[in-house]
């Protein structure tokens, strides 16, 4: 990480990408690093620089562009941005009862946040041997990784403590009790969250415990989930990630890229709610433990009607491509549809017309020492610009008849209304404090 005295961020957004919706390719071609480049590496730099016109930024500035997702934007990161590797979720109680010191925090937060997600040190006391650093220093000299910050509230904010009980949106309020949930209070709600995404982990730790340390006084740390998925360098094409249950995870999600239904299923706009959530989202977190030792024992034919799909193509049961269709109107030559339809794809799907954009990873919390078996699953997350409408109504269909309720349980659930992105001069809920 560079150190930066002034805590200003070190990247600029780059010029009309606001949203995120960024391949690896794209990345490639915005920041001017072509393949022969990528080939080159250190043993050709030479002969790239040389070539290179004075007015262009120099390899290393490539690098870190290329590395770096903007803070400020129309909407906040780490929605519609490609996962990143790893997550660390937090959720945070608020202590104090004033509406000046939470508009304080989220000042400060978005400060913090613009500079970690540059890859800059925080504030500008890191050399002073007889002050404690402002940054507790242990990404210093990391790369940004790619590191995105979430920041929402919880239907708490709105209870009455900070008068804004009159801005809480019409349906935001804590999920129903779905058939089958084993909610732990330990693993459920918050005032606010903070979702911290990077393709390194010490980086996305660094960046929570940096702003709960700033939070002092103010907020409290109420729970937190560390989560991953399959790196890059392991998976370099790409492919859907699969969770710890060995299907991929994602499948059927909508085309991020697609501007026309991301404002269908994803962001709040005109008319959606108030106007302080404009170009906002919903994000629905549920953490599920998966009771691995009981799948592992299953059959491989029981486990892929219990998903939809096949465990090795992520295809339909019936089709050959993980992206075909999902036809649930097909039979078998018995008459019998060839997706199961209490199968997990098949109750997700519905009649196609309810659709969510997850963004989850899986977990590994070490053993559960009540059980002796491992305390690992899945910390689902998704977003939707209606969650009583998307997410409540597919999880209702879940709830009561899925055959992967027999391998999961639900410990713990939390909603939060994300705001809209942050402009530079502005701050991290601007729109709903003023």
């Amino acid at each position: 990480m560079k150190k930066d005295k002034s805590a200003k961020p070190v990247t600029k957004p780059i010029e009309g990408v606001m949203d995120q919706k960024l391949s690896r390719r794209d990345i490639l071609r915005l920041t001017g690093v072509g393949g022969l480049g990528l080939l080159l590496g250190g043993t050709g730099a030479g002969s790239l620089i040389a070539a290179r016109k004075a007015s262009e930024p120099a390899p290393a500035a490539l690098a870190a562009n290329a590395d770096t997702i903007p803070f400020y934007g129309s909407h906040q990161s780490g929605i519609l941005t490609p996962a990143q590797n790893f997550i660390v979720f937090a959720s945070f109680d608020l202590t104090t009862t004033k509406l000046a010191e939470v508009k304080q925090l989220l000042e400060a937060w978005t400060t913090a946040a613009a500079a970690l997600t540059s890859g800059s040190l925080i504030g500008n006391v890191n050399d002073n041997p007889n002050l404690p650093p402002s940054d507790t220093g242990e990404a210093d000299g990391l790369s940004p990784s790619k590191c995105t910050l979430t920041f929402g509230v919880g239907p708490a904010f709105f209870d009455g403590r900070f008068g804004l009980a009159s801005k809480r949106p019409s349906t935001f309020a804590d999920l129903p009790a779905f058939a089958g949930d084993a909610l732990e209070p330990q693993w459920c709600g918050g005032d606010l969250c903070v979702q911290a995404c990077a393709d390194d982990l010490q980086v996305a730790f660094h960046a929570i415990r940096n702003l709960a340390r700033i939070a002092r006084g103010t907020a409290v740390l109420r729970w937190t989930q560390e989560g991953f998925q399959r790196t890059g360098g392991a998976d370099p094409k790409g492919g859907t990630p699969r969770n710890l249950l060995g299907f991929k995870d994602g499948t059927g999600n909508p085309d991020v890229t697609d501007a026309a239904a991301m404002q269908e299923i994803v962001w709040s706009g005109s008319g959606d709610g108030p106007a302080w959530m404009n170009g906002g989202t919903y994000m629905a977190v549920r953490r599920v433990q998966l009771r691995v030792e009981v799948w592992d024992r299953s059959p491989l034919s029981d486990q892929e009607n219990t998903f939809g799909r096949y465990r090795q193509s992520g295809a339909p049961i019936g089709a050959k491509d993980e992206f075909a269709d999902l036809n649930l109107e097909a039979k078998d030559a018995a008459g019998r549809p060839v997706v199961p339809p209490n199968s997990h794809s098949a109750l997700s799907h519905g009649d196609g017309s309810v659709k969510i954009l997850r963004r989850s990873y899986s977990y590994s919390s070490g053993m559960n020492l009540k059980t002796g078996q491992l305390d690992a699953g899945l910390l689902f997350i998704s977003f939707q610009k209606d969650l009583v409408k998307q997410f409540v109504s597919i999880q209702q269909r879940l709830a009561k008849s899925d055959m992967l309720n027999e391998y999961i349980l639900h410990t713990g659930s939390a909603v939060f209304a994300c705001f809209p992105g942050v402009r530079e001069g502005g701050y991290i809920g601007e729109t709903l404090l003023g």
